[in-house]
């Protein structure tokens, strides 16, 4: 309701303006074009769709503008008449303006693409040699925005007070125009040597060669994907070869987040094979089976090794494309299993036991709340419904609900997939429906009085963790509720109950069969009838969930960051 009413007051706008200029009502004219503005500031930020289907139709962003602009001019060859200086000083900036806008907005297509197509960008090496020039403000440079248009607020709404204050507005809104002009220029030519690729991968090549890189992080994807590669950071910085991040997508060396290894993102296949500096390096760890990593693979003298980014009862985590690598790294004796079982063409003498060195840091104890916490984390729906395991479209919200209902006193932490609702939209729309409820019972929360002459209880406050780290969930839950995913085996490190969702209704003893991570867990149908017992009976299951831990993950001694790096190790004492 509140997005139509948005679009309804920013189409109705323009014949409001029409008529008032054309009466002319001065006053009203003001009024209606701030009521304008202030439609067109807020429509594509709660109707973005219906903007864009706006500018399918030939009314996109810059005609609206025009069209109050066409409505000021009216309105002062009403009031002042068309033989006024003032109405032909206001006719000419507006013209001008929108010139001054088309060489603003080029040269920002500009800069912004000169840094955007360099073949090779890198974070934590020293290419001060290329003199990259820190970007301006980004209002100067960000040309999909609207920014500049907005100066014309100054003759328009001048146009309200006489011919006099509009002539003055445009030419306050030229000078404007003119000045952010003028300070992109500096910027543009000392990003114009950047558009020669042989000097920027000569320089990049020197500094990578100076490094030395032992040992290649690779990693391709989409955005949401990026956690992918970020779990095993940590892991690299600790192992005793200097390693390095290779990235192929522009963008994600800010997704992955800080790191003190060099990160390198080269886009283009044919840089990525030609770039000899990285021939030092004698081990490439892939973090994700995807189809750019042929582009690695096809480098003579690496040894490659697939370490994915957690191991699970899913089909992921045997992929028949595991073979094309040398090694497949996973993290213990449960995961050679797999591959044998699979039989997808791995052999047992290419499967290493590494450990998990990313779980060091999870809590075998709970948050110390006076109240239990339950962590919902349900897995993500899959490329295809072969692999959709999520709990999300046919059990989410249910689950949810009845932890909010179930009893005072108990917390829900909800930290969905980061690729949730990317291929399927019930599960979108299951995702917002938690959250819906989670705000709701925030909302009441915060709504509740204290009690009468009595200390008030500890807060219990519901959490959506859309962007946080998994592991910090794991350490503020007591237990959780998971589906058929990698999420199992890692919290199985931290030895707190757990549940798995059962979608399919398969049987219990072919579900743990077939998926024998949820072996120390409860079993949730979709009648949720175990989610009581689970949430309020005694734990019965501690030891069973100690004996898998070992079985999923390995031995505790050595530990998992020891057992990890002798294993980078040992690909270097082979070749």
């Amino acid at each position: 309701m509140w997005r139509l009413c948005v679009i309804g007051v920013l189409l109705g706008s323009y014949p409001l303006l029409l008529l008032a200029a054309l009466w002319p009502r001065p006053l009203l004219f003001a009024a209606v074009a701030v009521v304008s503005y202030a439609a067109e500031y807020v429509a594509p930020r709660v109707a973005r769709s219906f903007a864009d289907t706006l500018a399918r139709v030939h009314l996109g962003v810059t005609l609206r503008f025009v069209i109050r602009e066409m409505a000021a001019v009216l309105l002062v060859a009403r009031t002042a008449g068309p033989d006024s200086p003032w109405f032909i000083a206001l006719a000419a900036g507006l013209f001008t303006m929108h010139g001054v806008r088309a060489v603003q907005t080029g040269l920002a297509i500009r800069l912004r693409e000169t840094l955007a197509t360099m073949p090779v960008t890198t974070r934590g090496l020293d290419v001060s040699a290329l003199n990259i020039p820190r970007m301006p403000p980004e209002f100067l440079t960000n040309y999909r925005g609207v920014r500049f248009l907005y100066l014309d607020v100054l003759p328009v709404l001048g146009a309200a007070f006489g011919a006099l204050a509009a002539a003055v507005g445009a030419g306050l809104g030229l000078l404007l125009g003119c000045a952010g002009l003028l300070i992109l220029i500096p910027y543009v030519r000392r990003a114009a040597p950047l558009s020669d690729a042989a000097r920027v991968m000569a320089v990049v090549d020197r500094q990578v060669r100076d490094y030395r890189p032992e040992v290649i992080l690779y990693f391709s994807g989409a955005a949401e994907a990026a956690y992918q590669a970020r779990m095993w950071l940590a892991a690299l910085e600790r192992i005793d070869r200097r390693a390095v991040v290779v990235l192929r997508e522009r963008g994600m060396a800010d997704r992955i987040g800080p790191t003190s290894l060099p990160v390198l993102t080269i886009p283009s296949a044919a840089d990525l094979m030609g770039f000899h500096a990285l021939g030092h390096a004698r081990l490439c760890l892939y973090a994700a089976n995807v189809g750019k990593n042929i582009h690695m693979l096809r480098i003579p003298g690496l040894r490659s090794a697939f370490i994915g980014h957690g191991d699970s009862d899913k089909e992921a985590s045997f992929n028949p494309f595991s073979r094309v690598y040398d090694e497949v790294w996973v993290a213990g004796p449960a995961g050679r299993d797999r591959y044998l079982r699979a039989r997808v063409g791995v052999r047992d003498e290419c499967v290493h036991e590494v450990g998990r060195p990313q779980l060091e840091g999870i809590s075998a104890e709970g948050p110390g709340l006076p109240y239990r916490t339950v962590l919902y984390a349900p897995t993500w729906e899959g490329w295809t419904d072969d692999l959709h395991h999520t709990s999300l479209s046919a059990m989410g919200p249910r689950i949810v609900r009845a932890l909010l209902d179930h009893r005072p006193g108990l917390r829900v932490v909800y930290k969905p997939h980061p690729l949730t609702g990317h291929r399927d939209e019930a599960a979108a729309r299951a995702h917002r429906q938690i959250v819906a409820m989670l705000d709701a019972a925030e909302l009441a929360r915060s709504k509740a009085r204290h009690p009468a002459g009595g200390r008030s209880p500890a807060p219990i406050r519901h959490l959506v963790v859309q962007k946080g780290e998994l592991y910090e969930c794991f350490n503020q839950a007591d237990m959780m509720i998971t589906d058929i995913s990698s999420v199992v085996a890692d919290f199985l490190a931290s030895g707190k109950p757990y549940a798995v969702t059962n979608v399919s209704g398969m049987g219990e003893k072919a579900f743990h069969e077939r998926y024998p991570t949820t072996g120390a867990g409860v079993l949730l149908g979709q009648d949720l009838a175990a989610l009581a017992g689970f949430v309020d009976g005694v734990d019965t299951l501690a030891c069973a969930r100690r004996k898998l831990r070992a079985y999923l993950l390995g031995p505790d001694e050595p530990d998992a960051m020891t057992r990890f790096n002798a294993a980078v190790e040992r690909v270097f004492a082979d070749s």
